[in-house]
């Protein structure tokens, strides 16, 4: 796939504080680029800058919501990419707000600064006709990117792993206190996991390449498992032997609807309407091999990372 170069090009990332922004800011570091960086705290994203060079990488603080902080840092940008995401409701950080109408506002100020490309984060399971609100405003976030500005990228990732993920660090945390494991409508619903270095090298492609504009790209690791058989991987790895408990989803709406009101509620309606679906790469789907990217498997890193939860810690034998 041929590649343009990003030597000394800006590239605003935004929402690039967190798990997958760190992999994605290395990545553009290695690329040459001058990376700024959308965060609502600058001073604890002062962590990127060692990724790069003296001066390379800008944490910038501020609301991604509030449109002159937006058009700062997209303004002075050859390239956009958008990592902005929510798994639940907090204040004003809604749904629709931070992934439906933020989309929208970044594609018309990126149409305006004359941006050569975006590369907006998605995910599999975008939806308009989902019954989850997360699903739902996914898709209107793509259609508004679509709509409002190209070229684009969209990338629809399934679960994403690797060290500081919120997934089996989560699940493995939990095994470490927990006597037993829920496992929603006996967790059959099928995940296909997809490695966060992966999810990084598949958006520096994406923004380097014209092949991939305006096209959709699926990423999921190369096997799809059950939710159950991800939760026995994690015990296995965290060296935690736990029973996996199945609750029922029509047992788990109530509780879950009075859990989302909450802070940090562990589980919300919205997700259950989501684990009753599989989170897969549609076969269809242009996908990780179509960027030229040998998708990595969970079994690859997942008793690395999770070591230092199993019991002695990172050198006690598993």
């Amino acid at each position: 796939m041929a590649q343009a170069s990003l030597q000394d090009k800006i590239v605003t990332v935004i929402g690039g504080a967190g798990f997958v922004g760190r992999a994605v800011v290395e990545q553009l570091a290695r690329q040459g680029a001058k990376v700024l960086v959308l965060t609502r705290n600058a001073d604890k994203a002062k962590y990127l800058k060692p990724l790069g060079s003296v001066g390379q990488i800008t944490p910038v603080g501020g609301d991604a919501l509030d449109d002159a902080t937006l058009q700062s840092v997209i303004a002075p940008a050859d390239y956009v990419i958008n990592l902005v995401g929510i798994l639940a409701p907090s204040g004003k950080q809604s749904f629709a707000a931070t992934q439906a109408e933020l989309p929208a506002r970044i594609a018309d100020m990126a149409q305006a600064a004359d941006v050569k490309k975006i590369v907006h984060i998605s995910a599999i399971g975008a939806d308009l006709k989902s019954k989850s609100r997360y699903a739902v405003t996914k898709a209107e976030g793509e259609r508004a990117m679509l709509r409002g500005f190209s070229p684009v990228t969209i990338l629809r990732p399934s679960i994403i792993f690797g060290p500081g993920d919120g997934f089996f660090n989560r699940f493995g945390a939990m095994a470490m206190v927990a006597p037993a494991l829920p496992v929603i409508g006996g967790g059959k619903n099928q995940m296909q996991p997809v490695f966060v270095g992966d999810v990084a090298q598949a958006v520096v492609t994406a923004l380097m390449s014209h092949e991939t504009d305006n096209e959709i790209y699926e990423l999921g690791g190369p096997t799809a498992y059950s939710f159950k058989r991800l939760m026995e991987m994690t015990c296995d790895a965290v060296g935690r032997k736990k029973a996996l408990v199945s609750v029922p989803f029509a047992a788990m709406h109530p509780v879950a609807a009075i859990m989302q009101l909450l802070p940090f509620a562990p589980v919300t309606r919205d997700q259950l309407y989501l684990l009753e679906q599989d989170n897969v790469v549609s076969s269809s789907a242009k996908t990780l091999a179509d960027l030229g990217i040998e998708a990595q498997p969970v079994e690859a890193h997942i008793d690395d990372y999770l070591a230092h939860l199993r019991p002695g810690g990172r050198f006690a034998a598993k």
